[in-house]
């Protein structure tokens, strides 16, 4: 019996990780321990004399390595959300080990053989839908991982995946340190000019916390948008946007020019090895989409749709900025100011009047209390399950029945030991095993403004509508109700793993749900019909400029991806000429988007940024059936839930969707709602 509390099981309230009880030296033992036992369990397979057949081979392989797997969420998990030197050494160490282990499984001949009988010749008139599902998914896995490739093409694809692994470990390592390393410290409150109460107590208590005197700002979110929002001294926005736009092209030991030029020529070559003229060939192989061509069409018809009215948008802040002081053209770092100042004049509104109203104690309430309405869930806090740092809260999640369904971690400030942005991932994932339903650990990790010594922590309705989407993506995980594990909760085409996120952002903007959220934190008023008008009249403001900037980012996406050669030129000419098309600034010298952009380089969305807007289309079509039936229509939720959220993976998107809805997602409610087409 080993004493390395990652390889027992947990004896914790739903077998929850027991962080407390982890040392940073009980993982990597464990990693290698435990690549070892999964190994031993593949090999059962590989020689048993049995004839495979679905449960022995597809169900067996499906299975193995589970605790592996367990370990490997809380690892690299905690490497997003609470990191620190140690874990990230390991995790350079252990990436690499666990490649080499996938490609023991995806290039193991024998394993594959047996996988490949069980495909060509199981009855699947025997089989359920969901196992026929596994069992294509499992064949397509080995094609696309190598299986078919011989002699030095194997080797050298392991060598590609291999380094790919650490690179991309890297990238996110340099953009962690690169916004870590950068702070705006300033003494003089004259500089302070326009910047609310809250932003400038916030900025305080940070000096406070590193024994300095005056305000602290850095390029965390709740620092760096309030602060090119209202700070009246422009040539410290200008500082602020050079410095979180510079961010991996400072030419030191964080630069990660080098690490695109790397990553996207090992991605280049993989694909030719595997027979696909590049990687966006290869991953939309797997998405609705299908081709890069379908993409660059959509792309390119959101584009034609939304640049004239985004022209507009800008000349009318310009214009607006012109009128109000400013000397010379508008530039990156004055737009947020004066387009928030517009936006102020237009509708009487900006962040801070709706910020008293959104307390998060209040909002989060507000949000499970959605999922309630929706779908009947409860949510019943568990100070009990053990948490990675103390900020964590954790519920227990029931249905309507009192069925437990999930438990639910919730981790909502910034962190220096955490990345930027916000996402849901999960410890353990839906299944069935031969106990029965093994219920997921699902978690919502975010970057909202922190509390202070005179303010509980007040959110921006944008930071709101982050809360949605990512509880949106939690309810794909936490309703999952599948049988095996690849297939459940947000195991889906990643063009349509935004759709239970996106379509949360609707109720954002529904009179009856602001309601329940939006009370002031001094007062206890519930906010005001006029202010939650001009939230929803202000909801298209400078719509054209938002959907462009968007499509710029999955057009960088799609140039670097499409590539058919490794690149050997300019990181920053490459990209510039990628995104010439959105570019309604002239750029500026020095910065860069691409060495920022995570989500492609140290991320699952290389080739597939698109989806966000793919999902728009989706989410907004979808929200339709809401309308027409009632926004919390029980009945449509009940459909939403049963057609999407519970199925996962185990079926094509467009089957799943056209379940629900009855017809293929149009894109002109997408357009209208977006003020693109009257």
């Amino acid at each position: 019996m080993t004493n390395n509390i990652l390889q027992q099981k947990f004896d914790t309230p739903f077998q929850t990780p027991p962080f407390e009880l982890i040392k940073e030296d009980n993982y990597l033992p464990a990693f290698k321990e435990l690549i070892n036992s999964s190994k031993e369990q593949i090999n059962k397979i590989v020689e048993s004399p049995e004839i495979p057949d679905f449960y022995n081979t597809i169900v067996a392989l499906e299975t193995s390595g589970s605790q592996l797997g367990i370990v490997s969420h809380i690892f690299f998990n905690l490497n997003h959300a609470e990191t620190n030197e140690e874990i990230q050494t390991i995790a350079r160490e252990v990436s690499p080990l666990l490649t080499e282990y996938s490609n023991d499984i995806w290039l193991n001949d024998k394993l594959f053989s047996k996988v490949k009988q069980v495909y060509e010749h199981q009855n699947k008139n025997e089989l359920t839908s969901e196992q026929v599902q596994l069992l294509e998914e499992s064949y397509k896995g080995f094609v696309r991982k190598g299986a078919l490739l011989e002699g030095d093409s194997r080797e050298h694809y392991r060598e590609i995946t291999t380094e790919l692994s650490k690179l991309t470990l890297q990238f996110g390592e340099n953009l962690l340190s690169e916004t870590n390393d950068y702070q705006l410290h300033l003494s003089n409150k004259e500089e302070l000019d326009g910047l609310p109460d809250g932003i400038l107590e916030a900025a305080a208590a940070l000096a406070k916390s590193q024994d300095k005197e005056g305000w602290i700002f850095t390029l965390q979110f709740p620092s760096y948008v309030p602060f090119m929002k209202y700070a009246e001294n422009r040539e410290l926005r200008r500082q602020m946007y050079m410095a979180y736009s510079k961010r991996g092209n400072n030419d030191n030991e964080h630069d990660n020019k080098e690490l695109i030029k790397k990553i996207v020529s090992l991605r280049v070559q993989k694909a030719k090895l595997l027979g696909y003229a590049s990687h966006a060939h290869f991953v939309l192989e797997e998405h609705m989409a299908l081709n890069p061509e379908k993409v660059n069409g959509f792309l390119s018809e959101l584009l034609d749709a939304s640049l004239e009215v985004a022209k507009s948008d800008v000349k009318e802040v310009e214009l607006f900025a012109n009128d109000n002081g400013l000397e010379g053209d508008l530039q990156r770092w004055d737009y947020p100011y004066y387009s928030e100042k517009l936006k102020a004049e237009k509708y009487g509104l900006d962040d801070e009047a709706t910020r008293p109203y959104f307390q998060l104690k209040m909002v989060e309430q507000g949000v499970l209390g959605l999922a309630t309405k929706l779908y009947g869930l409860s949510f019943r806090e568990n100070n009990n399950i053990s948490v990675y740092h103390d900020e964590v809260k954790t519920y227990e999640v029931f249905d309507e029945d009192g069925t437990f369904l999930s438990v639910f971690y919730v981790d909502y400030h910034p962190r220096t030991t955490k990345q930027g942005g916000a996402w849901m991932t999960s410890f353990r994932e839906q299944h069935r095993d031969g106990q029965g339903d093994v219920r997921p650990h699902v978690s919502i990790v975010c970057n909202f403004t922190r509390p202070t010594d005179n303010k509980p922590s007040l959110l921006t309705f944008n930071e709101v509508q982050t809360f949605l989407h990512e509880f949106g993506h939690a309810l794909h995980g936490m309703l999952s109700n599948v049988i095996y594990e690849s297939l459940s909760g947000t195991n889906v085409y990643r063009d349509f793993v935004e759709l239970p996120s996106q379509i949360m952002e609707n109720w954002g903007t529904q009179k009856e749900w602001l309601k329940d959220v939006g009370v002031h934190y001094q007062t206890d008023e519930v906010i005001p019909d006029e202010l939650i008008q001009k939230i929803i009249d202000s909801e298209n403001y400078q719509s054209g400029y938002a959907t462009v900037r968007q499509l710029s980012f999955g057009m960088n996406d799609m140039a670097w991806h499409s590539l058919i050669e490794p690149f050997e030129g300019d990181v920053i000419t490459f990209e510039q000429e990628s995104m010439k098309a959105t570019e309604l600034f002239p750029p500026v010298e020095g910065t860069a988007f691409s060495t920022g952009f995570a989500h492609i380089f140290d991320g699952g969305y290389a080739a597939g940024y698109y989806g966000y807007k793919w999902a728009e289309v989706l989410d907004a079509d979808a929200f339709e059936a809401f309308k027409e039936n009632g926004i919390f229509d029980k009945e449509t939720a009940t459909r939403f839930r049963n057609e999407i959220l519970e199925k996962g993976g185990t079926a094509h998107p467009m089957t799943l969707y056209k379940k629900f809805r009855g017809h293929e997602p149009s894109i002109e409610p997408l357009l209208k709602r977006s003020g693109l087409k009257k």
